[in-house]
């Protein structure tokens, strides 16, 4: 049995985290997510911007009581990708028959 490739872009710790996290909701604010994950702001940040170049979350900036908000949310190219990355992961640890 061949294994399949597991997608470099979520074969990491934090990017798989912050879409674990968007995979359920409609979308977080960069606040939610930085507790949740307890990454830094700079960590977070580099790699939210990865997910969004690779299509994976829209981020949306706007302003919230007169402070910076930063709101992102999991596109279906990324739910996708999450499915498909968890499937594998599955495969990887023997749990789908098949």
């Amino acid at each position: 049995m061949a294994f399949a490739p597991l997608d470099p872009v979520l074969h990491n710790q934090l990017r798989l985290a912050i879409a674990s996290l968007l995979v359920g909701l409609d979308g977080a604010e960069f606040n939610f997510l930085l507790e949740k994950t307890g990454a830094t702001r700079g960590n977070l940040s580099a790699q939210i911007s990865n997910l969004k170049d690779a299509g994976y979350v829209e981020v949306k900036k706007s302003f919230k009581d007169n402070y910076p908000n930063t709101r992102c949310s999991l596109t279906a190219k990324g739910l996708k990708a999450f499915e498909t990355y968890v499937q594998a992961i599955k495969e990887y640890l023997g749990t789908v028959e098949g």
